[in-house]
């Protein structure tokens, strides 16, 4: 557990803990550090895994500071300075591709490589705000978090709602799970996140962008410009794939990591 005042994280590590540069995995919100399971056992042996529990999420203390994103990175940052490591290799889907891109931006000499999955670069418009907004209000009524269950409809690609019901309670039941605090915190967060595409062609580490065929929320244009955008990027796009395609594909998003680990070390 690290991070600056009112905001912590907690890590689980994984595999050799003398490898460096570590693989670092930033969940999606409204989930937890769970949803990287399967991505874990398709990476066993190519060295240090660390998952990530967000603010308020999973096992991670809810925080106490005002929302902000780059406090989340800083934190983050912080937990990686716990384990002895310099650098490492940041990976976040959704929300937790937020504050990879927090990370690179506030501390661009930790970052050895940079995994984007199913996330975008470029800062909430007025809707999209005022959306979040409703929504932490929403969690933090009567309804509590039955008020994100319409969002398993984004969440999840076509595929998976027709032929993985497995997939579709699970991660059902982590939104429910979701502390309704932690949500309303993290929805602030992410609306008050600054535009990160700016920084995007400074980056010149190694980058995988991953993306669901099926994400309507973050979909493949917006994955393709940020490849685009990257000097040394591979894109990836998984066929039966939605918004949480490292719980949809798992093992294909293992892949797409595994090579990126391949040219980050060398």
């Amino acid at each position: 557990m690290s991070g600056d005042a009112g905001v912590q994280v907690r890590t689980e590590t994984y595999g050799d803990a003398t490898a460096d540069p570590p693989l670092v995995l930033l969940h999606a919100f409204p989930l937890d550090a769970s949803m990287w399971d399967g991505v874990v056992q398709g990476l066993g042996g190519l060295g240090r895994v660390v998952t990530v529990d967000l603010p308020g999420f999973g096992a991670a203390p809810l925080p106490t500071a005002a929302p902000s994103l780059d406090a989340v990175a800083d934190a983050v940052v912080g937990a990686i300075d716990a384990l002895g490591h310099p650098r490492a290799t940041f990976a976040g889907c959704s929300m937790g591709g937020y504050v990879a891109l927090a990370v690179a931006r506030r501390h661009r000499g930790r970052v050895a490589g940079l995994g984007l999955v199913d996330t975008k670069a470029e800062a909430d418009g007025d809707e999209a705000r005022a959306n979040r907004e409703r929504i932490a209000l929403a969690v933090l009524g009567e309804a509590g978090t039955r008020a994100l269950l319409p969002m398993l409809d984004t969440l999840l690609g076509p595929t998976t709602h027709t032929g993985r019901p497995d997939v579709v309670e699970a991660v059902g039941g982590l939104v429910r799970g979701a502390d309704p605090a932690a949500v309303a915190w993290a929805q602030r967060a992410m609306a008050g996140r600054p535009d990160s595409t700016g920084t995007l062609p400074g980056l010149g580490v190694p980058a995988a962008v991953v993306v669901g065929e099926e994400d309507g929320v973050t979909g493949p244009d917006q994955a393709r410009a940020m490849a685009a955008a990257l000097p040394d990027a591979v894109l990836t796009v998984l066929p039966g794939a939605g918004h949480l395609s490292p719980v949809e594909r798992p093992e294909a998003v293992a892949a797409a990591l595994a090579g990126l680990l391949v040219r980050v070390r060398g």
